[in-house]
């Protein structure tokens, strides 16, 4: 592996690292799935304890591989690095590549200069099927989670859309409800690209511009589990064990009420790592179908994929602010 300035005719079989994300229970591409567990399943990887980090490159023939690396500290650094615009020579040693798989998962943004345009290894050469970006002109999972992403590390922009009635209904304490609330101007949920902070990613300072990316970040399987078991009890008494103070019973959409019914069922029972995570100081959710953004002293915001771009805002009443609390008591965070 080697600097994309640093090639040479002799390394055809060399990667010039183009990005990196991170894969593990706290931060990953939630592009990819709704879990890391899941998200480890789409790359053909065991999910393994303490996660991995992926790094995204073009080898001298200018086909695209991403290398799976135990090392987490190393990408991480090297993102921090690259988040300053700080220079960073991201060459793992080769004790801790896991798996070299061809294609992206993910729209890379920046190609390597001096080699041949983008493009697959053939199934030959990669031994399996090349990897490829989830669909994003389709409204589905992959853009119900980046929309979740985005709501959260652009927190206020959204919360202003609401009106000062809502606000005041808010601190009123009056029962959650949800109504549709319109994008940013800026632009609508779902919408991130590569190098978006939605994403977590960051590129090399010298890889060109060229085509697309998008990823994310997380800790360990002990902490996103082992939080969740320590919390159990203490999640239930601030939930409340009555039904009738459930924030699910307060809301009349069905679609948010079973996703927050969704999201209440994890505090007893814990869901697979990377579920619940912390992310741009929110709390984020998801499950099959929905996804939930929220801040512990705020409000929520809830995605479902039958409602295609339809961001529902559930209002803080009664119930709601233990929920949130307990959701962010189970959440993985970044070690």
């Amino acid at each position: 592996m080697t600097d994309t300035d640093d090639y040479t005719q002799q390394d055809d079989d060399a990667l010039f690292v183009l990005t990196a994300a991170m894969l593990t229970p706290a931060q990953f591409p939630s592009v990819l799935a709704d879990d890391y567990p899941q998200a480890c399943e789409v790359l053909g990887l065991e999910p393994a304890r303490d996660g991995y980090g992926l790094l995204f490159g073009q080898d001298g023939g200018g086909a695209r591989w991403t290398v799976a690396i135990t090392d987490t500290a190393l990408v991480a650094c090297a993102l921090a690095a690259w988040d300053c615009g700080l220079e960073y020579d991201l060459s793992p040693d080769e004790r801790y590549v896991a798996a070299a798989l061809p294609g992206w998962p993910l729209p890379v943004a920046v190609a390597a200069p001096g080699v041949p345009d983008p493009h697959d290894p053939s199934e030959e050469e990669g031994g399996r099927p090349p990897l490829a970006p989830p669909d994003l002109e389709t409204w589905g999972g992959a853009q119900r989670r980046l929309g979740a992403d985005e709501i959260a590390l652009r927190w206020w922009a959204w919360r202003e859309q609401l009106t000062d009635d809502a606000v005041d209904e808010v601190a009123a304490g009056d029962e959650a409800t949800t109504e549709d609330a319109p994008a940013p101007e800026d632009g609508a949920p779902g919408d991130a690209t590569a190098g978006d902070e939605a994403t977590g990613e960051a590129t090399a300072p010298d890889a060109a511009p060229d085509a697309e990316a998008a990823t994310d970040e997380a800790p360990t399987d002990e902490d996103a589990t082992g939080n969740a078991s320590a919390d159990e009890d203490a999640t239930d008494d601030a939930v409340g064990s009555d039904d009738a103070g459930t924030v699910a019973l307060a809301v009349h959409h069905a679609g948010v009420r079973r996703a927050l019914e969704s999201a209440e069922a994890y505090l007893s029972s814990p869901p697979p790592p990377g579920r619940v995570r912390a992310a741009h100081g929110a709390v984020r959710a998801d499950g099959p179908g929905w996804s939930l953004v929220a801040r512990t002293d705020d409000m929520a915001f809830v995605l479902l994929d039958e409602e295609p771009g339809e961001v529902h805002p559930v209002r803080r009443g009664p119930a709601l602010p233990a929920l949130l609390d307990a959701l962010d008591r189970l959440a993985a965070r970044p070690v």
